[in-house]
Formats: structure tokens, C-alpha cells, sequence
């Protein structure tokens, strides 16, 4: 890489970015000018110089992936997509913050073209990036060959303050040095301003030292407002180092060349109209002019846009290459990048009768991922340090490791994420938006807890990130309410776009799997058991893929009970006893709602008809269950420390008792008179 060499289009396409971003903010009269007016000239150093991106392509495979993780200085973004000449125009730039616009409040991936990944909450993006990294190793680890480096693309992100101090930065960060990933370039855009004022109420760690412990390369360049030079050979220096990621601390002025530049009044708020007059002419710009680009900055852009375009045209004709030599690995590599799924790989799926040995649905989605990975070489996952809990490592698999570590390769398809819940559901993000990928990550759904701001933006954006949550229930014993999960299900299944699936036994397992690997836009969690699991009379893949569907079916009944995962079987039980009593019992199997949710009408009418009450049955909170009940049975509060057994009895959850409910339930809506109407029978559907 040569020295930096000035080009007379850097300052007034600098000075181009800070005016249009305080334009932009402006005329929203909302959003965050500061960090974009401070950032303005990395911005435009990295993206003329260094970023291999071809705007008319946005998901040309090998291009550098972009993050701005502080999501809130998205107006510098959107500045620098539309002089690249992305699919944002003026007109998109004036309509920031606005009802349906390309330009929201914070970066959405899908939404506008060029975003990679989508930010706001703080961290997240820089969480996102590590994975990035980690999905570009791993696949020039399993396609390149001597002479065809086909996939060397860098990560770059801006970061600031706010992510630098939220925790799932800090574990991301943490597990990038341990993977070496020298393809990853962080900048921290060093401000010392937050929303509540100077980070010196809050933030006093010596960042550097910090990340060099982390196993980082730590770069810095203490004039980030007009040492241009410095910016680039910072970059430039970091893109030289192979075996760690790297962190340049760039220190800038927030809101530069405003009259509130340095303070917290320019960090969230918009330029007051004389100070963005005075700010344009101190640069040079007409004063009254809103949204003025110079011709100049036109022309050095659209010559940057032009760079990408040859950069593409170039990997094409390698990759053409490539195929004629390695045609196996080519037809492999171009499946992977299409997203298309190999032909037949879900015929591997294990299928069980009821007459199969009872077993943990831990257990059972482990002899799934043990059937279908050889068949999806894309699957890549690992666990949160409970491996050997969550059943998740294949025989045979490597792991996803630095070679230098003796531990295993970047071509690995195993991930040991440390107890790290939160930055492995974010890292997991990023392997999925790097495409070619389809990551599934596990702990204890208790734990998942810990990672919901990620599984929050997995669902928004559609990452398909599959879960694999084990413990799912006072079924885990003994380890007590502190690990047993109560709520978290009902907050799962709140999540739009998000399939929570709770299967009863072997054939529910597979269907989970089957439907997560091809929901290619929702992110899944499947809640498993640690206690076995009978295989049940009436259970497929093909009723289960529908999310609800009769277990067991009787005509003219007295009741129905619909329940998920290890209570199931004991509903079946329940019914045994009743019909001993004379009263008539459906079991109806709801292992995902939202893809029962997703089902016709008619179809979910004929799962949860009228006529008779319906009980629900959970070993969790009963809160959401009434949209499928009239009646809910559940854990009044939290679990309980004992043997499984002991907890199930505490808490009533057993055939016997249930028999019990199940009767008074049905002789009151006997005794109640009147026609009993489905609960799915209403007049407004969302």
C-alpha cells in the first residue's frame, strides 16, 4: 500500500459530508449530527481509498463489509451511499426520519441498499462485525486456492463510546482476539462525549490497554479533524496485520466546525439554522443553500463507484477461472452464495415411530444435526461453554479456530463461543448477513435471556439464526428457578418474526429443524428438554410443519387440551384417565405458534374447534395461552429446586392431576350450558 497522496476533491468532499449531514438532521428536525460532522473525514478517507465496494452491485460477494455500529450518526451512512451512487437519492436524503423513507432513524438492513447489517442498539454492530470476520475466514479457508484468492474482503466499523462500554461489544471483542481475525479494522471515533455529557462521568478505562489484553493490534491517531494523512497510514497499517484484528482510536471533535463542536448539545440534537450558515461558510459553501453538493465531490465519487465496478468485473472473470479448474468447489461456493439449499438434504432427517426408545429432545436434535450435516455444509455452530449439556458438536466436526492454535482451522464449522450468550447471538447475526452461512448457536433457554437484545434484531432484520435451547423447563431439575425458565417462552413467542418451537418428541424435533433451516428469513429457537420424551401415536414431520395439528382425535368430545414439548405426553396421559371416566378428550400438539399462526383459517378452526372447552398445558407461565384456551394451566411463578419428578408434582403438572383439571374444567362448561366457541373465533385478526 503506498503513502497517502492528497487529491484537491478531499477537503471539499469532507467539508460536503459535514454540511449535508447537518442538512439531513435539520430538516428531520431529529437525529444526530455530531458524530457525523466529527467523522467526516475517516469517512471519506476510507471509503476514496481503501473500501472495495461497487455501488451499482451492493451484494457483490467479495466486497468489504461496512459497519457503523454507532447506528445513531446514520446520516453520515446515508450521506456516503448517496455520493457512491447507491440506490439513495437526493430526495431520499431529505426524507430521513420520515414515514417510509429509504433514510430511517437508524440503519435497517433490507431496507436500504447498502446496509449490511442493521444498528442502533449499542455494540450490536460491532458484535455483528466479528462475525462478519469470522464467516469471511471461514469461507477462504474452504474456497480459495493457490492462485484464486477469491474471497480477502476486510471488515471495517466505526464504533464509538456507547458500544465501546455495552457488554456484548466486550464479548464479541474479546472472542475476535482470540480468533486472530486480522481481516476485522475497528474505529473508534474517541469523542469523549455521550448523551450525557463528557464520558468522564462514566468512562474512564484506558480503552487501548483494554483491547491490546483482548489480544487486538491498537493503533491511534490523536488528530482525527484534518491529519489525513495520519488517518490513512493508520489504516493502511492495519490492514497489514494478518493475525489480529485491529482498533485505530481516532480522536475527533463532535460536531466539528459547528459553534457547539466538542459538546453534548451537538451529540442528539439538530444545528440550529445559524449555525449551519456559519458552519457553510467557514467551508466555503453558499450559506442559504440546503443540500448543496459540488460538482467536484460528484465527480471524485463516481470515479470511487467506478473503481468497484472494474474490482467486480475483475473477481468475476477469476471466479469463471476458478470453475473451469475447480469445478466441484465452484458449483459448491455459487450454491452457497445463491442461498439455495442442496437438492434432497432433508430426506436425512430422522423419522420415529412410537414404539422408538424415549429420549431428551436435546438428544434427539442432536441426532438431527448429526443426520443433516454432512448434507449442509453451511451449517456452522457452536455453543455458549455447554456443549456437552446442549449436545450441539457432530462427531468428527472441527473446530472453527485460528491454525496457529493447534486447535483447529478457519475451514472448522464448530464454534467455541465461551460463555458469551449475548455476543454469540449477535456474532450469529453476522455470520448470516456475510450470506453462504446459516449459523445456529446454543446454551440453556434460560440463557437466552442474555442474548435477547441480538435474538430482538435477529427477528427485525431476518437473520436466519437457529437456537438450539436446551433446559427448557422445571424438567431440568434440580439446578433450580434460578436456571428454570418461566417467562421467557411468552417473551420469545412475542417476538414478531421469530419461530419459538417446543417440541414433544422425535418426529416435532425434525419438523423444528426442517422448518428452521427453510425459513430463510426468520431466525428460530427450539426449546428442548432434558428429561426424555416418549414418541407419541399421531405424531409426523408432515402435521408438526404446521405448527399445531390433532394428535388424538375423538368425535363429540368433552374437552380438548393443547400443550407443547415434555407436557404433551403427560396430556395424553391425562386423557387415558378421563376417557376411564367417560369424558371424551381431543390432544392437540402446538409446537410453534407463529407457524400455526400462519396456517389458514379453516385449517386452525378444525385444530381448535368449537364446541367443547379447551385446556391449555405448560410446565411455564401461562400468560398468551388464552389466545388458544378458554382455560390455562401452568407454573403459578417461579420453579423449584429437586428431582424433575418432585417439581412436576409440586406444581400439579402430572396425568393424575391433570385428569383432575381437565374434568372440573369440562363439568363446569357442561353445567355453564351454551354453545362453546373457539377462542380463535374473533372479530379482529392481527
Amino acid at each position: 500500500m503506498s503513502s497517502y497522496t492528497p487529491n484537491p476533491a478531499d477537503d471539499v468532499s469532507i467539508a460536503t459530508i459535514r454540511t449535508l449531514a447537518a442538512d439531513v438532521v435539520a430538516k428531520a428536525n431529529s437525529g444526530h449530527p455530531g458524530a457525523p460532522m466529527g467523522m467526516a473525514p475517516v469517512a471519506h478517507i476510507l471509503f476514496s481509498r481503501f473500501l472495495n465496494a461497487n455501488p451499482k452491485d451492493s451484494k457483490w460477494f467479495n466486497r468489504d463489509r461496512f459497519v457503523l455500529s454507532n447506528g445513531h450518526a446514520c446520516a453520515l451512512q446515508y450521506v456516503l451511499l448517496h455520493l457512491m451512487g447507491y440506490k439513495l437519492t437526493m430526495d431520499d436524503l431529505k426524507q430521513f426520519r420520515q414515514l417510509n423513507s429509504k433514510t430511517p432513524g437508524h440503519p435497517e438492513a433490507g431496507h436500504t441498499d447498502g446496509i449490511e447489517v442493521t444498528t442502533g442498539p449499542l455494540g450490536q454492530g460491532f458484535a455483528n462485525a466479528v462475525g462478519l470476520a469470522m464467516a469471511q475466514a471461514h469461507m477462504a479457508a474452504s474456497f480459495n486456492k493457490d492462485g484464486f484468492d477469491l474471497i480477502n474482503n476486510y471488515t471495517y466499523v466505526f464504533t464509538g463510546d456507547g458500544c465501546l462500554m455495552e457488554g456484548v461489544a466486550s464479548e464479541a471483542a474479546s472472542l475476535g482476539g482470540h480468533l486472530q481475525l486480522g481481516n476485522l479494522i475497528v474505529i473508534y471515533d474517541d469523542n469523549h462525549i455521550t448523551i450525557d455529557g463528557d464520558t468522564a462521568v462514566a468512562f474512564t478505562e484506558n480503552v487501548e490497554q483494554r483491547f491490546l489484553a483482548y489480544g487486538w493490534q491498537v493503533l491511534h491517531v490523536s488528530n482525527g479533524d484534518t491529519d489525513y494523512a495520519g488517518i490513512y497510514e493508520a489504516i493502511a497499517e492495519a490492514r497489514k496485520e494478518k493475525n489480529k484484528p485491529t482498533i485505530i482510536r481516532l480522536r475527533t471533535t463532535i460536531g466539528f466546525g459547528s459553534k457547539q463542536q466538542g459538546t453534548h448539545g451537538v451529540h442528539g440534537s439538530p444545528l440550529k439554522a445559524d449555525d449551519i450558515q456559519a458552519l457553510k461558510t467557514k467551508f466555503g459553501f453558499p450559506p442559504e443553500q440546503s443540500f448543496h453538493v459540488p460538482q467536484t465531490t460528484y465527480d471524485f465519487y463516481a470515479d470511487i463507484g467506478k473503481r468497484g465496478a472494474a474490482l467486480e468485473a475483475s473477481w468475476d472473470s477469476l471466479l469463471q477461472a476458478y470453475g473451469q479448474k475447480f469445478p466441484k468447489e465452484h458449483a459448491e461456493l455459487t450454491r452457497r452464495i445463491s442461498g439455495k439449499l442442496p437438492d434432497g438434504w432433508e430426506k436425512t432427517l430422522p423419522q420415529y415411530t412410537p414404539a422408538d426408545a424415549a429420549q431428551a429432545s436435546r438428544k434427539l436434535s442432536e441426532i438431527v444435526l448429526t443426520a443433516i450435516t454432512p448434507a449442509l455444509p453451511e451449517l456452522i455452530g457452536g455453543s455458549a461453554d455447554l456443549t456437552g449439556s446442549n449436545l450441539t458438536k457432530v462427531k468428527g466436526s472441527i473446530d472453527f479456530q485460528p491454525p496457529s492454535t493447534g486447535l483447529g482451522s478457519y475451514a472448522g464449522t464448530y464454534v467455541r463461543y465461551g460463555v458469551r450468550e449475548h455476543g454469540m447471538g449477535a456474532i450469529a447475526n453476522g455470520l448470516h448477513a456475510y450470506g453462504g452461512i446459516i449459523p445456529f448457536v446454543a446454551t440453556f433457554l434460560n440463557f437466552v435471556s442474555y442474548a435477547s437484545g441480538a435474538v430482538r434484531l435477529s427477528a427485525l432484520t431476518g437473520h436466519q439464526v437457529i437456537w438450539v435451547a436446551t433446559h427448557d423447563s422445571i424438567g431440568l431439575g434440580e439446578d433450580g428457578p434460578t436456571h428454570q425458565p418461566v417467562e421467557t417462552a411468552v417473551a420469545l413467542r412475542a417476538t414478531p418474526n421469530l419461530a419459538f418451537w417446543r417440541p414433544a418428541d422425535g418426529n416435532e424435533t425434525s419438523a423444528a429443524y426442517l422448518s428452521a433451516i427453510n425459513s430463510r428469513k426468520t431466525p428460530s429457537v427450539l426449546s428442548l428438554s432434558r428429561q426424555n420424551l416418549p414418541n407419541l401415536v399421531g405424531s409426523t414431520i408432515e402435521n408438526a410443519l404446521r405448527g399445531g395439528y390433532v394428535l388424538h382425535e375423538v368425535a363429540d368430545e368433552d374437552l380438548t387440551i393443547v400443550s407443547t414439548g415434555s407436557e404433551v405426553s403427560i396430556a395424553v396421559e391425562a386423557a387415558s384417565k378421563l376417557k376411564g371416566e367417560g369424558i371424551k378428550t381431543r390432544i392437540v400438539s402446538l409446537p410453534c405458534w407463529l407457524t400455526f399462526d400462519q396456517q389458514d383459517e379453516a385449517y386452525r378452526l378444525s385444530v381448535l374447534r368449537s364446541g367443547a372447552p379447551i385446556l391449555s398445558l405448560e410446565a411455564l407461565s401461562t400468560v398468551g395461552w388464552a389466545k388458544y384456551s378458554h382455560e390455562q394451566y401452568g407454573l403459578p411463578a417461579w420453579g423449584a429446586s429437586a428431582p424433575y419428578q418432585k417439581v412436576y408434582e409440586k406444581f400439579g403438572i402430572t396425568g393424575t392431576n391433570i385428569a383432575a383439571v381437565g374434568k372440573k374444567v369440562a363439568e363446569f362448561y357442561k353445567q355453564r350450558g351454551g354453545k362453546v366457541i373457539s377462542p380463535l373465533e374473533k372479530a379482529i385478526h392481527l
